[in-house]
């Protein structure tokens, strides 16, 4: 079949370099990139290994590996006739064997002719240990932990030179990203000073000298002439010198979503625009490079307090069923004690509303999840996103903190105010609300203080983020200013533009900054004493 390819598709896969860094917009199309390199390294490899990097297993199952497959399925390569995961392809098939056959299959991708994948996952430990890959897959790299992998995976692309490598892409790289928005997720964006950009344009020169080389070619055998023997010696000597420098290039290259504006529409990045906080957009969207505020309102916030927690039995339990993987609960949790109250907060908005959900365990505050909901969309749909992700949870029952911000106002929606309709919401939807009323909103100062001290591990409580489920809170946590002593809260107070959306600014912040008040100064028991179990 034919496939249409992108101008960052193409020039990825022409180039065709042994090592690729691509840093690209939301809907940029590197879904395809992956399922083409890996159908390549797959097919000209047999019975190679490929390990697959990400940062937790969560983000491999839902967005990695489905993006990637549904490619294959689209070109032909089937589930269970072409490639299968997580089991061992019976004998019967008479499929292919791997170079050196794995003891277990529960993690592997297995193509047919005995190439396979092995499935890293950075929280799930052990899955990169005493192995030897031939290509390594890191998708989504901002969220991979840099000094894991150089100690545990990169140092594991190595061997099987005797089987592969004849080949110049053995041994290659593909490692995709949208833009970092942290010091620590940017470590792959260091690869740029060693792309050799002379090196780049002569390969791309040579392709399509390579190109015009071959139309001649055909030219002359739809007219019956002959062809020069010179012109196949010199197709032979191009195709030889692209290998050896495709051998010894990094292509590192940035690219914004605009560049697939043909696949994605006009409509589409202006629903972007509008949906997604300005940082999100700029980074995840545009691939600008944006500085986090170092010296902040949470300047005691540091990269320890970010955790991944994945249920691997409960998604173990789906054996690789991406339909119902793409089905997010608390269910692939494993932060939530599913027996205790979830404590929750909110920040108030005509056109956002947050809400910041919650759960003390030992001398943490677990911030398990955020939720936020825009324009047409209220506090009734924020607490149904919140009730359908938490169905699961049994103990239903919400430990509700609100400040004098959630009395006496409703933005002329009804009669009630939001803390009322809040309450509401949740009893019609079976849960018990206890609501927590922690007074008029604290001082900026005292609540910067208190907020850094319980970072610093100098309070009852320290706020732990669960990194895969509050993407976006973080942006908001971690680029919140400092102005004249208290959060900068400037931009709140501006009429919005197209530059600066109500979205990006310090909204969700706000919503934590109530949750750890709560829990902090407020602390709510069930019978007495919080018995949360551990994970």
């Amino acid at each position: 079949m034919k496939q249409y390819l992108n101008d960052p598709q193409q020039e990825i896969m022409f180039t065709s370099a042994k090592d690729n860094v691509v840093v690209g917009g939301r809907g940029i199309g590197k879904g395809l990139i992956h399922a083409a390199w890996n159908l390549r390294n797959f097919q000209r490899m047999p019975g190679s290994i490929t390990g697959f990097v990400g940062a937790n297993c969560k983000r491999v199952l839902t967005n990695t590996l489905p993006s990637m497959l549904i490619h294959w399925e689209n070109w032909g390569y089937r589930r269970g006739v072409h490639w299968v995961v997580g089991i061992k392809p019976p004998k019967s098939w008479g499929w292919g064997k791997p170079i050196f056959e794995p003891d277990n299959y529960e993690n592997i991708i297995s193509f047919y002719n005995g190439s396979i994948g092995y499935i890293i996952s950075q929280d799930r430990t052990g899955t990169s240990n005493s192995h030897s890959y031939d290509a390594l897959d890191i998708d989504e790299a901002k969220f991979i932990n840099f000094e894991q992998l150089k100690d545990e995976t990169l140092p594991a692309n190595r061997g099987n030179k005797q089987y592969f490598g004849n080949h110049f892409f053995h041994h290659g790289m593909l490692i995709t990203s949208d833009m970092p928005v942290t010091k620590k997720g940017s470590w792959f964006m260091e690869y740029k000073k060693k792309c050799d950009p002379e090196l780049v344009k002569t390969i791309q020169g040579c392709v399509f000298e390579v190109w015009k080389t071959k139309q001649r070619i055909r030219e002359l055998q739809v007219q019956g002439q002959p062809v020069p023997d010179y012109l196949h010696s010199y197709l032979r000597t191009l195709s030889r010198d692209l290998c050896r420098m495709r051998a010894v290039c990094l292509l590192y290259k940035e690219y914004s979503s605009i560049w697939n504006m043909q696949v994605l529409g006009e409509a589409w990045v202006n629903q972007m625009k509008r949906d997604l906080p300005p940082l999100t957009f700029q980074t995840a969207i545009l691939c600008k490079r944006i500085g986090i505020t170092l010296d902040g309102f949470y300047s005691s916030m540091r990269p320890h307090h970010k955790y991944s927690a994945t249920n691997f039995t409960y998604v173990d339990s789906l054996e690789y069923k991406f339909d119902r993987l793409q089905d997010e609960s608390c269910l692939m949790d494993a932060d939530v004690d599913s027996n205790a109250p979830l404590c929750i907060a909110f920040d108030y908005n005509a056109n956002i509303n947050w809400m910041i959900v919650g759960q003390p365990h030992d001398r943490d505050l677990r911030v398990l999840k955020s939720f936020y909901v825009k324009y047409e969309r209220k506090l009734p749909e924020l607490v149904d996103d919140f009730c359908k992700y938490y169905r699961h949870h049994k103990d239903k029952e919400v430990i509700f903190y609100y400040d004098s911000t959630a009395l006496g106002s409703n933005y002329a929606v009804n009669k009630e105010d939001f803390a009322y309709v809040i309450e509401h919401e949740f009893e019609q939807r079976g849960w018990m609300v206890t609501p927590v009323y922690v007074g008029h909103p604290m001082a900026h100062m005292e609540k910067y203080l208190l907020i850094n001290r319980m970072f610093e591990h100098r309070s009852n409580l320290t706020p732990m983020f669960n990194e895969q489920n509050n993407e976006d809170l973080l942006i908001s946590v971690q680029s919140a200013g400092v102005y004249n002593g208290k959060k900068d809260k400037r931009g709140e107070k501006l009429a919005e533009t197209e530059d600066n959306k109500l979205e990006g600014r310090t909204d969700g912040s706000d919503a934590f900054d109530t949750l750890c008040i709560g829990c902090e100064k407020f602390p709510q028991t069930a019978f007495g004493v919080w018995v949360p179990s551990s994970f």
